[in-house]
């Protein structure tokens, strides 16, 4: 008689990288959590639930948003970032990530859920070689482009540490920043923050942040020029005191 091998399935978590725009400070805004339970207790990290066992991961990532912050999107507002499977992701059980971008137009008031101490809009500035995330005298960085995959899964002793990021988020941000910035001329999908419609001098904010330039090197007429075919004016701003409204536009791919 022979016996059946052991199979070694790991669990299958979604992760949501969750961007929104705080439209007082004109920033770029990125969704964290401080975690309650074991093995990454009291470190922040982003949201994430496990796939159940009757619906898409497509569908995970919605319902994540929904159950977490009270808000129903259509598909379009999110997209497959890609997997994270290496053994090696963080201690315990494996656990294999599906991440999904989340483009949310609104901010809802944030209040805790199970399995969180904590949760934070964190505003994302700009450095030389990654981006930092603050709220308060809470700060960030992200992954620099110089680390390895490779190299980072065979030694995250320095860049997992108690005041970090938790498990390998920081490699899963930088992955998801990269796809952002590369998509910037053809599919800024990140414009959908911005909700119904935007102006130029919003879009070029975004773009500076993600291109990691001052907004003043963009320039109003040469955006226009090159990525104008992106976008669908739909009207005018509203606007108080002298001077001409802006003009609002639209991605070309929402409907």
């Amino acid at each position: 008689m022979t016996t059946a091998p052991v199979v070694n399935r790991p669990l299958i978590s979604i992760t949501n990288i969750i961007w929104s725009f705080d439209q007082a400070t004109q920033q770029l805004q990125l969704l964290l959590l401080q975690r309650s339970e074991a093995p990454f207790q009291s470190t922040w990290g982003l949201p994430t639930t496990y796939l159940r066992a009757d619906e898409s991961a497509d569908d995970a990532s919605l319902r994540l948003v929904r159950e977490k912050l009270g808000v129903t999107l259509p598909k379009v507002h999110t997209e497959q970032l890609g997997t994270f499977s290496d053994p090696h992701r963080g201690p315990g059980e494996r656990e294999l990530a599906l991440a999904y971008m989340v483009y949310l137009p609104v901010k809802p008031t944030l209040v805790p859920g199970y399995g969180a101490k904590a949760v934070q809009w964190f505003a994302v500035t700009p450095t030389k070689a990654a981006y930092q995330l603050a709220a308060g005298k809470l700060v960030f960085q992200t992954l620099p482009a110089t680390v390895s995959a490779k190299k980072y899964y065979q030694d995250q002793t320095p860049y997992v540490t108690a005041s970090g990021l938790t498990a390998d988020h920081t490699l899963i941000l930088r992955t998801a920043f990269t796809r952002l910035r590369n998509r910037l001329d053809y599919a800024p999908t990140i414009l959908l923050v911005l909700g119904t419609g935007f102006t130029l001098k919003q879009a070029r904010e975004l773009y500076a942040t993600l291109l990691r330039k001052p907004s003043r090197l963009i320039d109003n007429s040469n955006f226009r020029k090159t990525h104008g075919h992106l976008f669908t004016e739909t009207g005018l701003a509203h606007k108080s005191g002298s001077g001409r409204p802006a003009k609002v536009y639209q991605l070309k791919t929402v409907g």
